[in-house]
């Protein structure tokens, strides 16, 4: 679940170099998820696509892979972590900080689905419940942090945080041939932009985004990034009211494009998935396959474009 910390701060610039520290920095430590080469049902046909299976990284979503990174460059002496988190990155930070023996509190507002939180318990994580929005929660974990002197997370506009996202880009990069597009549910914007910057100006990143969240969208018309409402299927993950200045930079200079998605259409693809093919994810994790199903994106004749399926941290009850 995505916010904003309310400060103008300066923008680091983030460079492939820098996906490329994250992944040397990393290997070992995550898995890397393999990619699956299929059709899937679209308005008109069949519609040959190429699927990233994060939602089978460590904890069930791509955030460990920042998280993890971050506390691998964290200054040495670090003994506990701090952030605000709706969800997933509260997971993440919890199983990294407990790779790391460090302690972890992950503040998280009312709203926080009890199976996220429950998976946060699972790896150690003290969880404190403060205010009804990520905003709230994150102000109080700032402060929290600054009392105890502990390192702070943010659940997505934080280089090394980004940085360690992109790493999925590396790895797509090496698994499918070509530059085909890359379409990438979009929240804070942590991992769009990780995967912009590990592509580079060649590749070709396409933002997915609920009707109900437009962080990105709405940003990209203003040309800054603003407030938006929040009202989504898939808020509890993708729940962000403001995108992140990192992703609002990256997606500027590479040109990354930005795509809504009804939540129907998060439901329906999230449903096709379990049917067809046994997977099970997060309403997040489907809402760019949504795109290509419901047929707001359409792929170029020839073009097979990669989708990636970005978190699994749902109760299966509700399939």
């Amino acid at each position: 679940m995505g916010g904003e910390s309310g400060r103008v701060r300066k923008i680091n610039r983030l460079y492939r170099s820098d996906v490329r520290r994250a992944r040397r920095r990393l290997r070992g430590q995550i898995r890397v998820t393999p990619v699956f080469h299929t059709e899937i049902q679209g308005p008109r046909g069949p519609v040959p696509v190429t699927l990233k299976l994060e939602y089978l990284q460590h904890g069930g979503t791509f955030k460990v892979r920042g998280s993890l990174n971050a506390l691998l460059d964290a200054r040495p002496g670090t003994d506990s972590v701090v952030l605000a988190s709706g969800g997933n990155a509260g997971i993440a930070a919890a199983l990294a900080s407990s790779l790391r023996g460090l302690s972890c509190t992950v503040v998280v507002p009312e709203s926080a689905p009890h199976t996220k939180v429950a998976a946060m318990w699972s790896h150690g994580a003290e969880v404190l419940w403060h205010g009804t929005t990520y905003a709230e929660a994150h102000r109080f974990a700032s402060d929290l942090a600054r009392e105890r002197g502990a390192m702070q997370l943010h659940a997505y506009d934080q280089p090394a945080i980004v940085s360690g996202a992109g790493v999925v880009g590396l790895e797509i990069e090496e698994q499918v041939r070509g530059r085909p597009p890359v379409l990438v549910a979009v929240g804070g914007g942590g991992l769009v932009a990780g995967i912009a910057v590990a592509l580079g100006p060649r590749g070709r990143v396409i933002g997915v985004e609920p009707q109900g969240a437009p962080t990105l969208h709405a940003a990209l018309a203003a040309g800054e990034p603003v407030h938006v409402d929040v009202s989504s299927v898939a808020s509890d993950a993708l729940g962000a009211s403001r995108i992140g200045s990192i992703a609002m930079e990256v997606a500027q200079r590479y040109g990354v494009r930005s795509l809504l998605v009804t939540d129907d259409a998060i439901v329906m693809a999230r449903e096709y998935l379990w049917r067809e093919f046994r997977i099970v994810v997060e309403a997040a994790g489907a809402a760019a396959l949504a795109a290509v199903q419901s047929g707001v994106y359409v792929p170029a004749p020839g073009e097979r474009p990669v989708i990636v399926l970005c978190g699994a941290n749902t109760d299966v009850a509700t399939l």
